[in-house]
């Protein structure tokens, strides 16, 4: 029982962080399973390519705008009743894929279920922030991050068995099926699970989002500007990168090993998610959200001197080590809002950050047309500013006492 205890305190698993993992576990999973091949599901029911683009650019702007949203329904009605509101969105929108076999209904269905992670993210932050004293948020987060990497990774593995066993159109569908039923059992867990405090139902709770972003505080305005920044180093080359190891360098990789890389990309990120927590909980969270920068903008400049799937094996570790510090990056944007609006503010941060890294796809484009070494060298040089810039301006909070507890 004792070694049990010091296992719950270590990781912070109280019943509400518990509830908040299995959640994400079941809807995220049944979401992998379907989501991952659609573009297949959209080509089998006669959908084109510009159909399959579309389907991707709303993924990216739903990502955006529902982040806000999201945030003030969970400030205004409590965690897990909106929760519960956007569980039943994902499943209206699942039920639209699987009652109607067409490519539109797919793009329509997408609305509700898409974006699930974006609009549900606030929500579950601010849950980690009341749940956990300000000395385990970094572990609460680090553990929503890696809990999410098993749908990930076995969410179309899965998906794939429903094809190969019953076809492009009817595997797709009934693994749309899948996802109902996990969603379901989500909100069952969620229900009885979650604790909801009275300040999760702030009566006081800002609609308009260019109010709260007034309201901003100095510090988390630089750190949303440095990671705008880091980001655009991020989004530039980032859908180039299988074209430079497959098409481009000396040696290209294949298929599969270029899947090996990423999965080495996934290993690494998985492996250094509760180390980096346990010692950002104590020592302060702004050195290991810089170090998260730093490998973010080494990347792209590794990546060009890469010529082999041998020294791409290095490259991709050093992109998996990106998620060093990013669970603590999280916790500090929690840790800058106020107490009332702390998932209107994640949410409005992330509303502005990703509608305005958005660009960065599009430029990346242009960049790379003019070369190669363009687009990875631009991304290198908005890496460096975005880390100086975190390094010079972004605040550095006191550790937080490892005695205290709710």
């Amino acid at each position: 029982m004792e070694f049990r205890e010091k296992i719950v305190g270590f990781f912070g698993l109280k019943r509400s962080i518990v509830g908040i993992l299995s959640v994400v576990i079941l809807v995220e999973m049944g979401e992998r399973m379907a989501e991952r091949f659609l573009p297949i599901y959209i080509m089998a029911l006669g959908g084109t390519a510009i159909a399959i683009g579309g389907l991707n650019a709303l993924d990216n702007l739903l990502s955006a705008l529902y982040s806000f949203p999201g945030g003030y329904l969970s400030d205004r009605f409590g965690t897990r009743r909106a929760l519960l509101i956007f569980n039943a969105m994902a499943i209206t929108g699942f039920l639209i894929v699987v009652i109607f076999p067409y490519w539109q209904a797919v793009i329509l269905g997408s609305f509700l279920f898409i974006s699930w992670s974006a609009i549900s993210l606030p929500a579950t932050m601010s849950l980690v922030s009341r749940a956990l004293p300000k000395n385990k948020r970094t572990m609460g987060v680090s553990l929503h991050s890696l809990v999410r990497r098993i749908p990930m990774a076995l969410g179309p593995v899965i998906g794939g068995l429903f094809i190969y066993y019953w076809g492009e159109r009817q595997g797709v569908r009934y693994a749309f099926i899948g996802a109902i039923f996990m969603t379901v059992v989500a909100i069952f867990l969620q229900q009885n699970l979650i604790e909801d405090k009275p300040t999760d139902r702030t009566i006081d709770v800002e609609k308009n989002p260019f109010k709260v972003m007034r309201e901003m505080s100095p510090s988390l305005r630089n750190l949303l500007i440095s990671d705008i920044l880091i980001r655009f180093c991020e989004q530039i080359p980032y859908a180039f990168v299988v074209v430079w190891a497959m098409k481009v360098i000396v040696h290209p990789v294949t298929a599969p090993q270029f899947g090996l890389l990423s999965a080495m990309e996934m290993a690494t990120a998985m492996l250094i998610y509760i180390p980096v927590a346990y010692f950002a909980d104590r020592a302060g969270k702004k050195p290991f959200v810089a170090m998260t920068f730093v490998f973010f903008t080494l990347f792209p400049l590794s990546l060009y001197f890469c010529r082999s799937f041998l020294t791409l094996v290095f490259a991709f570790i050093l992109r998996g080590l990106k998620e060093f510090g990013e669970p603590t990056r999280k916790a500090l944007i929690m840790d800058l809002a106020p107490e009332n609006r702390k998932a209107a503010r994640f949410g409005l941060y992330y509303l502005m950050r990703d509608v305005i890294v958005s660009l960065a796809a599009f430029g990346g484009a242009f960049l790379w047309n003019i070369s190669p070494r363009v687009n990875l060298f631009a991304a290198c040089a908005f890496g460096v500013i975005g880390t100086v810039w975190f390094i010079l301006c972004g605040e550095a909070l006191p550790a937080p006492s490892t005695t205290h507890n709710p």
